[in-house]
């Protein structure tokens, strides 16, 4: 993948998909399913800056998993790849 650095406070995350089947054994078909809303942090800015003009380094970490809005972030492809730009203050929870 070619190299990409957000800017300030934005991360770059690749969607984590879901098991292709329900509980029942039914496969879903691609039209049908939601994005996934889970990630994995590809490269993360260098932080906020603030008013006073201080930065603020970002909590998130480049390899999290993370949890995010469903209509957050902003979808674009990169060297084919589907990826995600969205800003920390989306973020939900990193996964442990």
């Amino acid at each position: 993948m070619m190299k990409v650095r957000p800017l300030h406070d934005r991360l770059l995350v690749r969607r984590i998909e879901e098991k292709e089947t329900a509980k029942g054994g039914i496969i879903i078909p691609d039209t049908a399913k939601e994005k996934p809303q889970k990630g994995e942090v590809l490269a993360v800015g260098n932080g906020k800056i603030l008013e006073n003009g201080t930065k603020l380094p970002l909590d998130v970490k480049v390899g999290n998993k993370i949890l995010f809005g469903k209509y957050t972030g902003t979808d674009i492809k990169i060297d084919g790849e589907e990826v995600l730009i969205l800003r920390e203050d989306e973020v939900l929870a990193v996964l442990a």
